[in-house]
């Protein structure tokens, strides 16, 4: 298992660390530009019936996937948890401009591929989505959790003055296009530093 480092919670005793950038310097420049760590620690159990637990960095759920056959994922950044040795991780740079600049998750996300399985954090509880080719699913940008490849990421503006002045949701909302999967996340910090800044929210 390849985690972050500081990522292990427990693990038995016959298990071996070993810290390395895992690919190398720019390998390792990558995962930073994705708010991962530099460095990844790698567990090798050394006999049978070993186990290690890695855990979250903030209230949630962990979201596991297979990116074998080409199910590659991208996911938002500081997702990553933990990996088997043959998934690559790197970065995937948004294409289009203004949800880079405008959308709240900036240009660079996170891409997962080869072969095997890989753990990323969900903030809060998960809804998965299937879109179909040309439909559209339009969010608050934050509570993008991952999405396959095959889905477009761009942003719209919030229409009418009104909605902007008072609707609470900023100019830009996020818009998810298909074909493909997308997995949401219904408590993400964007959204929890809003409701504490803003002295808490009536229901």
């Amino acid at each position: 298992m390849v985690t972050q480092r500081g990522g292990m919670s427990w693990r038995t005793a016959d298990i071996e660390m070993n810290t390395s950038t895992t690919g190398g310097i720019m390998k390792g420049i990558k995962r930073s530009l994705a708010g991962n760590s530099f460095f990844l620690n790698q567990y090798t159990a050394k006999s049978d019936n070993q186990q290690i637990a890695f855990g979250l960095s903030f209230p949630g759920e962990i979201m596991t996937h297979d990116v074998s056959g080409g199910r590659d994922l991208i996911a938002q950044k500081n997702a990553f948890i933990a990996c088997t040795d043959k998934v690559d991780i790197d970065i995937f740079f948004n294409k289009k401009l203004g949800a880079g600049i405008f959308a709240g998750e900036g240009f660079i996300l996170e891409r997962f591929s080869g072969d095997g399985l890989v753990f990323i954090e969900i903030d809060g509880k998960m809804k998965e989505y299937t879109l179909a080719p040309g439909e559209k699913l339009v969010i608050d940008s934050g509570y993008l959790a991952a999405m396959e490849p095959t889905v477009t990421f761009d942003i719209e503006f919030v229409k009418g003055l009104k909605n902007i002045a008072f609707g609470g949701e900023g100019l830009f909302l996020g818009n998810l296009t298909g074909p493909g999967k997308v997995w949401l996340q219904t408590l993400p910090i964007t959204g929890l530093t809003r409701l504490f800044g803003s002295g808490g929210k009536s229901m």
